[in-house]
């Protein structure tokens, strides 16, 4: 058995998010304890600022990672140290980065890329641990969508003899992993299907106040407006077939203004962004389980911040009436700490020099070993 630390910074940009996870000599992960990390005001808007950005400096780029580091550090220290374990007894930490631009197709001209600031070097050097860092841009080089990575995680967690399951994740975006029966042929399915909490909380903020939208209750009181979720459904990569990936470079605040007359009561806003989140879910579940030839659905396995969300999951829930929805936290793990569990596992596979991607996800050429290893 080995110890190992897998830290997530999302698309919404609250905290971060630190687990410590065992893992057996079986590949098998069990979550051991977590701590997250509240970003501080100062640091998110940095970041905000950096995700928007048209043109930007060395400097604020150099800035905002210092900052993004040290605060990794102080939330691996943290966990630990309440846990009373050692650097010397952390196998690796795994290191996401924080997210600033994901292009998987580019911008004409010009290549396929994905930017996470992270200073893996510094954050070995503070936290005295070996650091795994820069999983993403391994499977874009082999031609693949470099997200989403979660998925091979929810395969080693979730994964039925006999039963199709169905993972969605409600970070800044949502992102689904269809998983076969282990007896079937068929293979795992994973996409991104658009936003989720980036707009809710964003909206939210604008007109309330607050980081985010508590249990979607503003939302509630809304009215959905049939003509606008018609339209903002209609931008194109809703209609792109997976691999598919996308982020605030497509959905932020500026791109849903452009599309409002000003007359609209913000709450109807608010409603009609949850409601969007969910037909986009359900949209892409469909067109999993049509690429999959899929049965029924034995359960759907909200995780993310948006699990917490009771509004919007009563509008999946709506949208989905024969698929229950059933807690991650049935199978041992909390909705809110999937994510970073699953880059501890990807740290672990990458030590063990074992592939971390799924192609039939991301699309990449075949399977890859992720990140790079950083010694203290």
């Amino acid at each position: 058995m080995a110890l190992f630390v897998g830290l997530m910074s999302g698309t919404s940009l609250d905290g971060i998010d630190a687990a410590l996870v065992e893992i057996t000599a079986a590949d098998q992960p069990r979550l051991l304890a977590t701590h997250a990390e509240r970003m501080p005001d100062s640091l998110r808007e940095q970041l905000l600022e950096l995700c928007q950005a048209d043109h930007t400096t060395f400097a604020a780029l150099a800035g905002a990672e210092d900052g993004f580091t040290r605060l990794q550090s102080h939330a691996v220290d943290q966990l630990l140290t309440r846990q009373g374990i050692k650097p010397a007894q952390i196998a690796a930490i795994g290191s996401h980065g924080q997210t600033i631009e994901h292009a998987p197709w580019g911008h004409q001209p010009g290549p396929a890329y994905t930017l996470q600031l992270d200073n893996p070097s510094l954050l070995a050097e503070l936290t005295g641990c070996t650091v795994v860092a820069d999983f993403r841009r391994r499977d874009l080089a082999a031609g693949g969508q470099a997200a989403p990575l979660a998925p091979a995680f929810h395969e080693v967690l979730f994964r039925c003899p006999d039963k199709w399951q169905l993972v969605l994740n409600l970070g800044g975006f949502a992102n689904l992993t269809l998983l076969p029966p282990t007896t079937s042929t068929a293979e795992i399915i994973g996409f991104d299907t658009g936003p989720a909490n980036a707009l809710l909380d964003a909206w939210h903020a604008r007109h309330r106040g607050g980081r985010f939208d508590t249990d979607g209750a503003w939302a509630a009181t809304g009215q959905v407006n049939e003509s606008l979720l018609e339209q903002l459904l209609s931008e194109p990569f809703f209609h792109r077939p997976p691999p598919r990936s996308t982020g605030r470079e497509v959905f932020h605040l500026d791109w849903l203004e452009r599309q409002l007359t000003g007359r609209e009561r913000p709450q109807d806003v608010q409603a009609t962004l949850a409601e969007l989140t969910a037909t986009s879910v359900a949209l892409g579940i469909e067109a999993a389980r049509e690429l999959a030839e899929a049965s029924a659905l034995a359960a759907l396995i909200p995780c993310g911040g948006g699990a917490h969300n009771r509004d919007l999951l009563s509008r999946l829930a709506q949208r989905l009436p024969e698929t229950p929805l059933v807690p991650s936290s049935d199978w041992g793990w909390p909705a809110d700490w999937l994510e970073a569990g699953a880059f501890a596992w990807l740290a672990c596979r990458r030590l063990q020099g074992l592939p971390g991607n799924l192609p039939s996800v991301t699309g990449a050429a075949g399977p890859r070993t992720l990140g790079g290893v950083y010694a203290p």
